[in-house]
């Protein structure tokens, strides 16, 4: 089976950028591949295609299991556990949305990672 060049360039590029990342920066790109992952999936719910929407919105809850795995509990702060429960509301939500082919819920839940993600580049300078 041939495999396609420009695939495994990304896929690469991709495991380059990663193991040069800083870990600032590995969360930058776990926002944004709940971002992609997300849009791709309106786009699929737009289109009636029920299986990219269910992949895309599963890739997508996956990646909020890794950040919520990324939290560190031992801070003495309220916001690890905020978050932790912000991204377990994002879970259910897109389980409901699959679940109810409901665009609505999709883009609530990539209105809150956009928010999340904009904080957390503004502290980027401060890391």
């Amino acid at each position: 089976m041939a495999t396609n060049p420009l695939s495994q360039y990304k896929q690469v590029d991709l495991e380059t950028r990663v193991n040069n990342a800083s870990p600032h920066k590995l969360i930058q790109m776990l926002y944004e591949g709940a971002i992609e992952r997300l849009s791709i999936a309106k786009g699929a719910l737009a289109r009636e295609d029920m299986a990219t929407k269910g992949i895309m919105l599963g890739k997508a809850i996956s990646i909020l299991s890794g950040l919520r795995d990324s939290l560190d509990k031992g801070v003495e702060s309220d916001l690890p556990d905020n978050l932790d429960r912000l991204y377990e509301y994002m879970q259910f939500r897109l389980l409901e949305a699959n679940r109810d082919n409901d665009q609505a819920g999709i883009e609530e839940v990539l209105g809150l990672i956009k928010t999340v993600k904009s904080g957390w580049d503004e502290i980027a300078p401060k890391v």
